[in-house]
């Protein structure tokens, strides 16, 4: 046949072609067109050559069609024939590789049986494998797994034959790729194979390979890791009990390694046997064990690993020894006697709880009593009683708080046992042996936190600790008992003269109990927390009642649905007390933003609970916003039309509506422009309706600052709106002249930026016509004409900063006319008037924003920043070099604005061209520009030193003077300019550096004095690197 000539020939040169002929091979195979025998008997000539690659290239013709061909393809009469003549050519070694994929695909056809599974086992166990290269080792084993996963009985029937031919082909393996196939394997033939008479051949098999010392290349093509490795070969090892009488003494051995790692896997190859040889094998070992472990627990350290490994070890022995127990262990059984001698050596070191080795030993026993409820119980039963009088007759509190400290590692060890509340497991049959001791410990722990010293904290925080733990234990504490607990935890979360760390605690116990006691948290802390809530700003100075800290604790208490929702309705209450009293903003603003904290906490609420949120909050909120102003014809205050006020309703608005469906957006937002926009009555208002249509209007002209103000909600509600929900209004481009033209005399800052951000949130979500498009841009093109030729400064800067908006909603869209109105912006630099304004306008076009953003729907094209970046710095850097000296901080001031927002990656090939100019940029005196001028030197030291060389000096004087108080530089600069000079020993040659080692730590003598703690830090740290630079003679 022409094609096995075909395919020979492009083998090696072009596989995807051979490919192509074996499977054209194949479907004339399958049409019946040609017979599988005849491409046999086609093969003679090859497979006779004296050219050995031919006849191996022969056989990869015919593996490579059976790799091709379906499982039905064969014929009950084929598949044998086909089998023996492969069998036949194991004799011939130079295609063994061949010969074994040709035998794995052919495993997988339909009437491929136990019969063939033998014939090909008894022939692949007399192939001297280990002489072979591993790629060919590879294809074989591949062929055994593939025996193994479909004709293991096959293979059983073999007996000893296969066992040890088995032995001989993968022994002294090396290959990391072959040897996951070997240990796969192997597992399985120890697991379910007969090999009692060959115990001591497996375990040299297996066990020559242990530990795993393998390092991967950095450029290994497979993955496979050394852990990958150690993980299979440890199943190996513990998978069957006849290993215990060898594997254990040569472990133990292996423990006296100096290796950390070598020693770590022997710990969890140890604790895998343990867990897997039985009860009866593990009762014979347990003793030589525990004594070769307990060393490294007893001598350990703070978070030593090899001691928490040693630890695992005995918990897994303990884990065996109590398979099928289900009551108390009695003294006569492996269980207790193996526990007698561990508790016997732990409670000898745990008399005295404040010394070293007392801490390893009481950690021992509370992993050890996690192994099961019959260890748990002898545990406790046997150390519980010896803990609590030595905890009473304990001389001083550091003894005191040391023991207590022992007993909620156990306490600890009772939840992994018994179980929390929220579980639904059954518990174990074995009563919880602490019950016998509850009121003891009770008393112990709430008199160590009520009772003691206030200044005691650390004693304290182990007894709030430890009753928090009590309580979590499932059944264990009654319900009257837990309250008793909430009732502490209330008193010392309120008391003011607590320290921080103490609140703090008390709050999170709060929280751990409000998931699985949630009614005693709204019935009793709630309550107290509340009567702590002063009714007016003027009682809360009054009666040193302070309502930030109750009111941020009541919030961290309520991101569960039901307490949240009791939360909600008693603020929403003492709101409306507290507006009562007619004073100022800030105890409004306060409760509102504990309920936006919860808000933004809490898990995502289901689409029910949003509505009821926004049904509960958003209308009366707004009402109460809205009607005084109407009813005060817009001219008296109204609290919560404040801006800081209506700054957190925004938020609220915001969050909730962004949390809606279409649909319910859709109902939003007509809503609010039927009140906004289209000044008539809407149901969002739940009261005088018709009084806020009438008399409310912020978009008017001559609407009060606090009207004016309000459209922060028009803003939130936009921002949080798909882009999908229409704007129901007919004229957008109108609409947008309209807020565009009480953008150009905004009633405060906070009114501009509202205004703005509506601008551009319309412009980039809702401008989808062309011709309102068309509008948009002869919008954007009369701003800037006008803002040449306005006389007044004022109005012409409102208009340029409108005219950056449109342009950054147009360039996250990817707008053409976005880039060219940037390039407009670029030329407006070196204008003696507005360049100043239009510098500082660059930081709005790429910076983010907190409205118009991805999250909100906004469309934001991939890479926007990027193309801008490429686009704009080679004007910007052109236009520096052609401007007057007087222009040339507006270039410096825009670069640095485009250089912080964008990623690092973009910058760093730019960064020759640029470094010039950022030195310049170091001597403005604006505040924000040298801050990103030193990020990006920052980025430069570190990711483009050769950039810097040339510039060395002039930057290290720059840093220098950035670093001095006396520059005017404020704490984050000082700060950012010392992490910069930092970087330099490192990141450059010490020879290009040492001349200026004597200047910098001159210069950095007087910074050590620095007024702020943080900027000291980082002085000293800058001081160690630079101070460690060598001179050359050293």
């Amino acid at each position: 046949m022409k094609e096995a000539a075909l395919f020979m020939h492009h083998v090696e040169k072009d596989p995807a072609e051979a490919k192509r002929i074996a499977q054209d091979t194949a479907k004339r195979i399958e049409s019946r067109e040609i017979k599988l025998l005849e491409l046999v008997q086609s093969l003679g000539e090859y497979l006779t050559d004296d050219d050995t690659t031919v006849r191996a290239k022969s056989i990869g013709y015919l593996a490579a069609v059976l790799g091709e061909l379906g499982p039905k393809s064969l014929s009950r009469q084929q598949v044998p024939v086909i089998t023996q003549f492969l069998c036949d050519r194991f004799d011939d070694e130079t295609g063994l590789k061949e010969t074994a994929a040709a035998l794995t695909s052919l495993t997988k056809m339909h009437f491929f049986g136990d019969s063939e599974a033998t014939q090909v086992a008894t022939a692949l166990v007399k192939v001297d494998l280990p002489k072979h290269p591993p790629t060919t080792r590879f294809t074989v084993l591949t062929l055994v797994d593939a025996l193994m996963s479909g004709y293991r009985d096959s293979l059983k029937a073999m007996g000893d034959k296969f066992i040890t031919g088995l032995a001989n082909i993968i022994g002294g393996e090396k290959d990391p790729r072959n040897l996951m196939i070997v240990f796969s394997v192997m597992k399985v033939v120890l697991v379910e194979f007969d090999i009692v008479r060959h115990t001591e051949l497996m375990f040299d098999v297996v066990y020559c390979y242990f530990p795993i010392t393998f390092r991967p290349p950095q450029d290994d093509p497979y993955g496979i890791t050394s852990q990958d490795l150690k993980i299979r070969l440890r199943e190996c090892i513990a998978s069957t009990r006849y290993f215990a009488g060898q594997v254990f003494s040569s472990l133990i051995e292996k423990l006296d390694s100096t290796s950390q790692n070598v020693k770590m896997d022997v710990l969890q190859t140890i604790t895998a046997c343990a867990l897997n040889y039985g009860p009866t094998t593990m009762s014979a070992q347990s003793s030589q064990l525990w004594n070769a472990v307990k060393f490294e627990i007893f001598n350990s350290t703070e978070k030593d690993e090899l001691a928490i490994e040693s630890m695992l070890v005995v918990k897994a022995i303990a884990t065996s020894l109590s398979t099928g127990l289900t009551i108390v262990p009695p003294a006569n059984i492996a269980l207790s006697r193996y526990l007698k001698a561990v508790v016997k050596e732990c409670l000898a070191l745990m008399e005295e709880p404040q010394l070293k080795q007392a801490k390893p030993s009481s950690q021992l026993l509370a992993t050890v009593a996690t192994a099961s409820a019959p260890a748990c119980a002898f545990i406790i039963q046997s150390v519980l009683p010896e803990m609590l009088l030595v905890y009473s007759d304990a001389g001083s509190i550091a003894k005191q708080r040391a023991q207590l400290q022992c007993l909620n590692w156990f306490f600890e060890s009772l939840v992994t046992i018994y179980g929390t509340w929220a579980e639904v497991a059954p518990q174990p049959a074995i009563e919880n042996p602490l019950e016998q001791h509850r009121e003891k410990l009770f008393e112990i722990y709430s008199q160590a936190l009520m009772g003691s010293n206030r200044d005691e904290t650390s004693f304290r925080l182990t007894a709030m600790r430890g009753l928090g733990k009590l309580c979590n234990i499932r059944k264990f504490l009654d319900e009257s008992e837990i309250g008793m607990v909430v009732q502490y935890l209330d008193e010392v979360a309120l008391q003011q003269e607590e320290k921080d760390e103490i609140r703090d605690e008390a709050l999170q116990n709060l929280r751990d109990i409000a998931k699985f006691k949630s009614n005693l948290i709204m019935q009793i802390t709630f309550p107290a927390f509340m009567a702590q809530l002063p009714d007016s700003e003027e009682e809360s100075k009054e009666e040193n009642k302070p309502y930030i800290g109750t009111l941020e604790a009541l919030a961290k208490l309520s991101f569960d649905r039901p307490v949240f929702e009791v939360l909600l309705t008693r603020l929403l209450n003492k709101l409306e007390v507290v507006l009562y009293s007619g004073l100022g903003p800030d105890y409004p603003r306060a409760i509102l933003s504990s309920i936006l904290y919860v808000l933004q906490q809490k898990p995502q609420s289901t689409l029910d609970d949003t509505k009821a949120y926004y049904n509960r909050l958003i209308p009366p909120l707004l009402t109460k916003t809205i009607i005084p102003l109407a009813e005060s014809g817009n001219g008296v205050s109204a609290v919560l039309a404040d801006d800081s006020v209506l700054d957190v309703t925004g938020r609220l608005i915001k969050i909730i509506t962004h949390a809606m469906d279409k649909e319910h957006q859709d109902m939003i937002v007509r809503n609010i422009f039927q009140l906004f926009v289209k000044n008539k009555p809407s149901t969002i208002i739940t009261e005088k309706a018709e009084l806020a249509a009438d008399r409310f209007r912020p978009l008017d002209k001559d609407s009060s600052p606090q009207a004016a103000g309000c459209t922060v909600v028009l803003a939130s509600v936009l921002a949080a709106a798909q882009r999908e929900v229409p704007l129901p209004i007919e004229d957008v481009p109108n609409f947008l002249r309209q807020v565009v033209g009480l953008a150009e005399a905004p009633k405060s800052p906070a009114h501009r930026l509202v205004l703005l951000r509506i601008i551009g949130l319309v412009v980039n979500k809702w401008i989808k016509d062309p011709t309102d498009m068309e509008q948009v841009k002869q919008l954007t093109q009369s701003l800037i004409a006008s803002v040449t030729t306005n006389s007044s400064d004022e109005k012409a800067s409102e208009q340029l900063r409108i005219a950056f908006w449109i342009t950054k909603a147009l360039l996250l869209r990817a707008e053409k006319f976005g880039m060219e109105t940037t390039f407009t912006f670029v030329s407006l630099l070196a204008r003696p008037v507005f360049g100043a304004i239009a510098s500082r306008g660059f930081s709005v076009l790429l910076d983010e924003d907190e409205f118009l953003n991805k999250s909100n729907h906004a469309v934001v094209r991939m890479l926007y920043k990027q193309r801008t970046f490429a686009q704009c710095v080679p004007r910007l850097v052109e236009g520096f070099k052609a401007a007057d000296s007087n222009a040339k901080p507006n270039f410096l001031v825009a670069l640095s604005n485009i250089l912080r927002a964008v990623p690092s990656s973009i910058i760093t090939p730019e960064l020759p061209r640029l470094l010039p100019l950022l030195l310049q940029s170091m001597e403005l005196s604006d505040v924000g520009v040298k801050e990103a001028t030193i990020e990006t030197l920052h980025i430069t030291i570190t990711e483009s030193t050769d950039a810097v060389k040339e510039h060395v000096s002039s930057v290290i004087t720059r840093l220098l003077s950035a670093c001095s108080v006396s520059g005017g530089n404020p704490p984050r600069v000082r700060a950012k300019a010392l992490r910069c000079l930092k970087a330099f020993p490192g990141a450059l040659r010490g020879e290009l550096l040492l001349p200026y080692k004597r200047q910098v730590l001159k210069m950095l003598q007087p910074v050590l004095d620095d007024p702020k703690r943080t900027v000291r830090k980082e002085a000293v740290d800058c001081r160690v690197k630079w101070w460690a630079l060598d001179e050359p003679s050293d």
